[in-house]
């Protein structure tokens, strides 16, 4: 199966669609109720709402999910039953799969309840497919468009060569992936002098991002927040707050990240993630859809059409 530890949960939907083709005389066995098994279509809504909760029971590389809304409906048409299926979650991953999977059990209801009537001929299924999908990537993009940034990162031990920046770097190849384009990578002391000194040398330079890595826990010399906190014009304490309870779901020791986020200099949002490689990455995988929105929509001199100015 994929991974999709580092996925923050979204609202995902997913609608699939299929029919059954049938002789005009098997249409109207089914219209008027008069099937030997049984009413065909609540049947086959049973089965298709069931089948919802098999999927991954029946496709390996589908993940188990909380299934928060599901329904199918039947449309009697000229030559066929169409079926349709809706599925909603808030996951990982999408429900695409258990969309399909639906139709796919209540079409096959469907002819099993009907070959006693309908000659092979004349009995098939057809055009399972999905209509559309949304959440996850579709709806929440996650490509910069090159906007700029800078990751610094804070560290006595690294800052002296005696261990390798990882947290940092994998902080700078996630923005990279996303569309960034990094106009700085910076290794540091905890020196709250130093820091801030960088930081309003790239506040000048009008980035679109400034990533801090590191001095956001409670040891003597981690001073990042005390450091970065005053040149914050604008605080979104949101940012930070979705990072925490990401990682708190992974990890009990994310709530004691001290990060800020905001609006700083004229043009720049100002981040400041933790400095252990697996707290940095979920903390950029859990606001990512957020902090693209915002540089591409939301800064400050940009239009949007949701009335941001």
């Amino acid at each position: 199966m994929r991974d999709v530890s580092l996925k923050p949960n979204s609202l995902r939907s997913a609608t699939a669609e299929g029919r059954v083709r049938l002789s005009a005389a098997g249409l109207a066995l089914i219209r008027e109720r008069r099937v030997d098994k049984g009413d065909v279509q609540e049947c086959a809504r049973i089965a298709g709402l069931m089948a919802v909760k098999k999927t991954p029971d029946w496709l390996p590389h589908c993940h188990p999910l909380p299934i928060l809304d599901a329904g199918l409906d039947f449309t009697l048409e000229e030559t066929a039953l169409r079926i349709t299926a809706r599925v909603r979650t808030i996951a990982a991953t999408g429900v695409e799969m258990e969309a399909l999977t639906a139709v796919s059990a209540a079409a096959l209801t469907v002819y099993d309840m009907m070959k006693p009537h309908v000659p092979a001929a004349e009995l098939g299924i057809d055009g399972i497919h999905l209509l559309e999908k949304q959440g996850g990537k579709s709806d929440f993009s996650r490509d910069a468009g090159g906007a700029s940034a800078a990751v610094i990162v804070l560290s006595d031990t690294v800052a002296a060569g005696r261990k390798p920046d990882t947290a940092g770097k994998s902080v700078a190849e996630g923005l990279q992936a996303a569309g960034f384009t990094l106009a700085a990578y910076e290794v540091l002391p905890d020196e709250p002098a130093q820091l801030e000194a960088r930081v309003r040398h790239w506040l000048d330079q009008g980035l679109a991002l400034i990533v801090s890595v590191g001095g956001t826990g409670v040891g003597p010399r981690d001073k990042t927040v005390e450091t970065l906190r005053p040149l914050l014009v604008t605080e979104l304490p949101g940012l930070m707050e979705a990072a925490r309870n990401f990682g708190q779901q992974r990890t009990p020791y994310a709530m004691l990240s001290r990060g800020i986020a905001g609006l700083a200099g004229s043009n720049t949002v100002l981040m400041t993630f933790p400095g252990s490689r697996k707290g940095a990455e979920e903390s950029l995988a859990a606001v990512l859809p957020g902090l693209v929105h915002l540089i591409r929509a939301c800064r400050w001199g940009q239009p949007h059409a949701g009335g941001y100015r």
